[in-house]
């Protein structure tokens, strides 16, 4: 079935395993195409942007994803999991002469929030959405087992990692992106099980390397060619990686190298019936991008664990049932059209901040709930009558947003109900947009305050040279290079905190001149784009179609083109891509 989005207007087709799946779980069919849906679920992920302010229940300093002028009230930590409130006290009776959609608008102007969202989080007051870790500063999305590390996102089981996106399980890494258990490995990519390395891509079980792409199983490798031991550490302290003067150019030539090797077309392992990018052991999943162990799964972001789910952003600890929902780690089942629902919850729609609750429709701010609506308790009797009621309602009385775009039961929240502006949320990193671009949208938008450090270091004052770095840098205020430039949120300045500066010293890494949002920002050009793009592999037989590269075996399809096609995330400016046959003949 084809239909136009009503956000974009683009044509999109529902297939027919879609269709059975809202059969099954009793939804009309979406009036938003898969990216629009995915667009809406980020604009209530707020991840970096926090503020200072008290906690509305003990009057504690706390640092928050909401500011202080935000209506309802925020708690902190210890506040929302004591006996000093009730979310029911802010239930109301359901009115039928308004629509759904304005009347939980109106409770989510009292109901409370959490100040972040943190589970089994030690001394990582600065970081957020973090579950299982400790002593991790400025992380956000860090899941199970991480500690002391800093500055990274997208973190699982990593130990003494900065600056890093979307590892797993790494020790001691600085400044990598999309690395599985590696160890001491600087400004690498793409990259497994490789230790005491420098600029790696596409490497595979490496070690003492530098600036290679596309090895496995070797040691002693600079730039592709093979080294002795000696002839490497000499090499290596030639090239004077203590200084920050010498990154750019080893990094480009990195890249150069990387246009002229084949790409496999999809980063992952262990899947079986998977199309999308960044998946690892799951199966019958479709337009799935940074998922792992999942499976008959469609339209997902940064899934683990997930089963029979659609239109999901955001999930750790496993569920299943779930349908356009944000952020509902750990084991639940049958929620739909939420966010911020956990820990074993039930039969959830339409609800947001609610933690082991079960049959509740449009709620917010409850703990170890049952039978509630707008936040109202009812019995399991009462509530099974009135619940039918509500849900037709809620379709016979639509609500149209700002931007003309109606919402009636089947669809997520409306932006209007988001708690944070468009450029506060992730939103802006995947679909970003000028303020004059979201505000002709309907979509909500923050002048965020101007940030007025007193700086007492120029960013090009820091000493190139780390051997240069002495303590006291950790008591200047830094400027960023950027200088508050771009629409990524660029800090102005930073500090260099002492488990920092020792990290540093003890690896030999030049001091950033950069603040944490800006090289976040920078890693990200390492991101394919999560949009996919029928190609051909461009396996020539003897060499790739453009010559760029030479295969260094015979491939089963023989000397011709291999005529293998498939969907990927790289675009052409990526000459070289191999089908998974071609990549594992060839490469591995």
């Amino acid at each position: 079935m084809n239909k136009s989005c009503q956000n974009c207007k683009k044509a999109f087709d529902i297939k027919p395993d879609e269709t059975d799946f809202y059969t099954k779980i009793s939804v009309p069919e979406p009036t938003f195409c898969p990216d629009c849906r995915f667009q809406r679920r980020l604009m209530r992920r707020n991840e970096r942007v926090l503020y200072p302010r008290t906690c509305s229940g003990s009057g504690k300093k706390i640092i928050s994803y909401y500011d202080e002028n935000v209506s309802f009230p925020v708690y902190s930590r210890e506040f929302w999991y004591s006996d000093d409130w009730d979310g029911t006290t802010h239930g109301r009776d359901y009115d039928f002469s308004k629509s759904f959609f304005e009347q939980l608008s109106e409770l989510s102007k009292v109901a409370p929030r959490l100040q972040l969202w943190q589970v089994n989080a030690i001394n990582s007051e600065y970081s957020n959405y973090i579950v299982d870790s400790k002593n991790c500063y400025l992380c956000f999305t860090a899941l199970g087992g991480n500690e002391d590390s800093m500055y990274s996102s997208y973190l699982t089981g990593s130990i003494s990692c900065l600056d890093c996106d979307h590892i797993t399980k790494c020790d001691r890494c600085y400044e990598c992106f999309n690395c599985d258990a590696c160890y001491a490995c600087r400004f690498c990519v793409d990259s497994t099980n490789s230790r005491d390395s420098w600029f790696l891509a596409d490497c595979y079980n490496c070690s003492d390397c530098f600036g290679c792409v596309g090895l496995k199983d070797k040691q002693y490798c600079i730039w592709n060619e093979q080294y002795s031991k000696e002839e490497y550490k000499n090499k290596i302290s030639e090239f004077k990686v203590t200084a920050r003067q010498n990154i750019p150019a080893f990094i480009d030539k990195l890249e150069r190298m990387r246009a002229r090797f084949p790409k496999r077309f999809m980063h992952g392992r262990k899947n079986q019936e998977v199309v999308g990018d960044y998946v690892s052991n799951s199966s019958n999943s479709t337009e799935a991008f940074f998922v792992n162990n999942c499976e008959d799964t469609k339209y997902v972001f940064f899934t683990l664990g997930l089963k029979n789910a659609m239109d999901v952003s955001v999930l750790v600890g496993g569920g299943e049932l779930i349908y356009e929902c944000h952020a509902t780690p750990r084991q639940n089942y049958n929620i739909r059209f939420s966010d911020l629902i956990s820990n074993g919850s039930t039969n959830a729609e339409y609800s947001s901040n609610c933690d082991s609750c079960s049959n509740i429709f449009g709620c917010i701010g409850l703990r170890k709930k049952e039978f509630c609506i707008l936040n109202k308790q009812y019995s399991k009797e009462e509530y099974e009558e009135l619940l039918p009621k509500v849900k037709a309602h809620v379709s016979q009385m639509p609500f149209t947003d700002a931007g003309g775009r109606v919402y009636a039961y089947g669809e997520f929240l409306p932006p209007e109900l988001s708690p944070f502006a468009y450029n506060e949320s992730l939103a802006q990193e995947y679909f970003p947009m000028t303020k004059k671009e979201a505000e002709e949208k309907g979509f909500p938008w923050k002048d965020l305050k101007e940030k007025n450090y007193t700086l007492t270091m120029a960013a090009y004052a820091v000493p190139d040279d780390v051997s240069a770095i002495t303590e006291a840098v950790t008591k200047e205020v830094i400027g960023c290079m950027n200088e508050g430039e771009g629409n990524h949120n660029c800090a102005t300045a930073f500090r260099i905190m002492p488990d920092e500066l020792t990290f540093y010293l003890q690896n030999k890494i030049p001091l950033p001149r950069y603040c944490p949002n800006c090289r976040h920002h920078n890693r990200l050009k390492y991101r394919n784009q999560l949009i996919l793009r029928e190609r051909s592999c461009d396996c020539a037989g003897d060499s790739s179609k453009n010559g760029e590269y030479q295969n260094q075996s015979a491939h089963t399809h023989g000397a011709g083109t291999c005529g293998a096609t498939f969907q990927t995330t790289y675009t052409d400016k990526d000459p070289i891509v191999y089908c998974e046959s071609c990549y594992q003949q060839e490469v591995m």
